[in-house]
């Protein structure tokens, strides 16, 4: 069985207070857009010789550059240990509460770039618990999901629903919402900066916003750019200068709403029109557009 985890996108990512146990609560509205990653799982031969219940493969690819709708050339992926990724925790989570669960051999091919704020970690893990769900018959219902992908990640869960959704705590708190991007096209780039979540958390400064995100992104699009914010913006760019003069960039191509996604580093922009000639704007970065 083969499935698609997609990547989200935060509109609006508000950091408003450090908890006791050192994570941070949030307020964020995540949106899932239409870059994704390749899960397959199949079940195993009880007589193949492996160590490992499930095992993973990992490959690391991206299509042609300039490709609309897809992702183009080069793009920042990383394999990394294959038994410690996400996937194979999801799965020896379930088969610890569901020991019939049998062996599988998983491939993953990543079409999501990592330490991008896109939750393409978290999102593989989650799509392995549904498919796991699905083809296992385990008859989990979605807040079994849910609670089942926050143990692995404060943003799983939201990848369990899937749709728009409002967060709070470390993200896993989560309403839907009625927001509707459809016909906006949008466009991601991300610079060949990795942000590691630490680093991104180390200057942030907790506070409540004047007005919620869940409200702002109610109101037309036109009137985010002044209201709608990433708290972790101002660290990171004053880290990396190169990621905020993409969002420069992004609105100097006519972007009515441009915006990290997450703790970066990758950037989003949403236009009326497909933005032209994106991938000849930003060089030796991941890019990738389509019409939501």
């Amino acid at each position: 069985m083969i499935t698609f985890p997609l990547a989200k996108i935060n509109l609006g990512l508000n950091v408003v207070e450090k908890r006791p146990d050192g994570y941070h609560n949030l307020q964020t509205v995540f949106y899932p857009v239409p870059v994704k990653d390749a899960l397959e799982v199949v079940p195993m031969d009880p007589t193949f010789p492996s160590d490992a219940d499930c095992d993973l493969k990992v490959t690391a690819a991206a299509p042609a550059a300039g490709t609309t709708g897809t992702a183009a050339t080069p793009s920042p992926f990383y394999t990394g240990d294959e038994q410690r990724n996400l996937v194979v925790r999801a799965y020896n989570m379930l088969k610890a509460d569901y020991p019939a669960l049998p062996r599988c051999h998983a491939h993953l091919w990543k079409g999501i770039p990592t330490q991008a704020g896109m939750g393409g970690g978290s999102s593989d893990c989650a799509y392995m618990i549904r498919l796991l769900n699905t083809m296992f018959h385990l008859n989990l219902s979605e807040q079994q999901m849910i609670h089942y992908a926050a143990r692995l990640g404060a943003d799983c869960a939201f990848f369990i629903k899937n749709g728009p959704c409002y967060a709070e705590g470390i993200g896993e708190r989560l309403d839907d919402i009625h927001i509707d991007l459809v016909g906006w096209h949008i466009a991601i780039v991300r610079p060949d900066i990795p942000v590691p979540t630490k680093e991104a958390f180390s200057r942030i400064r907790p506070h409540f916003p004047v007005k919620n995100c869940r409200d702002i992104v109610m109101q037309p699009v036109e009137t985010w750019r002044n209201q709608l914010v990433n708290d972790f913006e101002e660290s990171v760019f004053a880290l990396h200068p190169e990621i905020g003069h993409v969002k420069e960039q992004l609105y100097k191509m006519g972007a009515t709403y441009a915006a990290m996604s997450g703790s970066g580093s990758a950037l989003f922009g949403l236009f009326r029109n497909h933005p032209d000639a994106l991938v000849q704007a930003f060089p030796d970065m991941f890019t990738f557009s389509s019409v939501l």
